[in-house]
């Protein structure tokens, strides 16, 4: 028996799915083992994983199997001899327009494929299938479309899911670390420096896509959550989609207490101060009245998230729902303050 031929033992974890779905594959569509030896196992061969491969990538991206299936045994009719791709490409992408599918899998409502494909790869803990999802979605469609079209649709089904069966925990801790970690990716810019005589090399600014070019205009928002507020995967994606316009911000993370928020304030100086509240109960309004109390006093002080009561918010704090919304007022904050350090002294 060959050696480049594997167990579907082996090609279930090389893949990162279930041997019942290997069985599935080859039972529904075809996608089976080719090589067999008498007295032995059927065992798969390199065309049959290139086959599987396929199928595995478009199914995550939220195609039907039954078309996945058609385009992996058309990958697998142009191998050559020695098991090599032929030449007829295959789609990076499909899109099954109308199609708001689930089954077994998380429910994403009408959501894009993207999101189906996202959800999918999330209750299998496909990690890589994950990270590769949201990366080219942060590359071609840009932050905060990637939030609001494909990661929050998932999050949504992944609470529905839990509020229903108490489960899908570990879905959501994993699915929230490959979201963190692709908005890690996004390219920061550079702070600007605080002795404008001394800017180093010139620009520093700009990812491979052109996401910034220059130096920010202003010193920045400073983001955090509410004292008890455990949840940061929203302010992560405000913080790349800052990025992604040339703000820079410092993001401080969860339960941040009120002493610790002025006396971050104090230090750096931000333009913009944002405080997240997922809850009522973390959503505490004299927190908002800190950012407004000490000696310097930021351009913007935004409450965010479904936690905060418009009418208990403190006077001169703002309130918005939206991403897109707190990174338009946050960069107009940052061109206010930057304007402001740019005005000569006047002795």
């Amino acid at each position: 028996m060959s050696d480049d031929a594997l167990s579907a033992g082996s090609v279930a974890r090389r893949l990162g799915v279930a041997v019942t779905t290997l069985r599935t594959w080859h039972q529904r569509y075809g996608l089976g083992p080719t090589r067999h030896v008498k007295g032995h196992h059927r065992r798969y061969g390199p065309d049959d994983l290139a086959r599987l491969e396929v199928m595995r990538r478009l199914t995550a991206q939220g195609v039907a199997p039954a078309e996945a299936a058609r385009w992996a045994r058309r990958v697998g009719s142009a191998l050559g001899p020695d098991g090599a791709a032929g030449t007829e490409p295959v789609p990076f992408d499909i899109v099954e327009p109308g199609r708001a599918g689930g089954g077994f899998t998380i429910g994403v409502g009408a959501a894009g494929p993207a999101a189906r494909g996202l959800a999918r790869a999330a209750v299998r803990l496909d990690n890589q299938a994950m990270r590769d999802i949201l990366e080219r979605a942060l590359h071609t469609d840009g932050v905060i479309a990637t939030w609001d079209r494909v990661v929050r649709p998932v999050l949504a089904g992944v609470g529905d899911r839990y509020a229903a069966t108490a489960g899908f925990v570990e879905v959501e801790h994993l699915l929230s670390r490959c979201v963190s970690e692709a908005f890690a990716l996004v390219n920061r810019p550079r702070a600007r420096p605080r002795n404008r005589d001394d800017d180093g090399a010139g620009d520093h600014g700009g990812a491979p896509g052109g996401w910034h070019s220059r130096h920010p205009v202003g010193p920045g928002a400073l983001l955090a959550c509410a004292d008890e507020e455990q949840h940061t995967l929203p302010l992560e994606a405000l913080s790349a989609a800052l990025a992604e316009a040339g703000v820079t911000s410092r993001l401080l993370g969860a339960r941040v207490p009120p002493a610790a928020l002025a006396a971050a304030i104090e230090r750096t100086g931000p333009s913009a101060v944002v405080l997240w509240s997922h809850t009522s109960a973390t959503a505490d309004p004299d927190q908002l009245l800190t950012a407004r109390s000490g000696r310097h006093r930021p351009v913007l002080v935004l409450a965010i998230g479904p936690g905060w009561s418009v009418a208990d918010l403190p006077a001169g704090v703002d309130h918005c729902a939206g991403l897109a919304d707190a990174v338009d007022r946050c960069r107009t904050a940052d061109e206010v303050a930057g304007h402001r350090t740019d005005e000569p002294t006047v002795h």
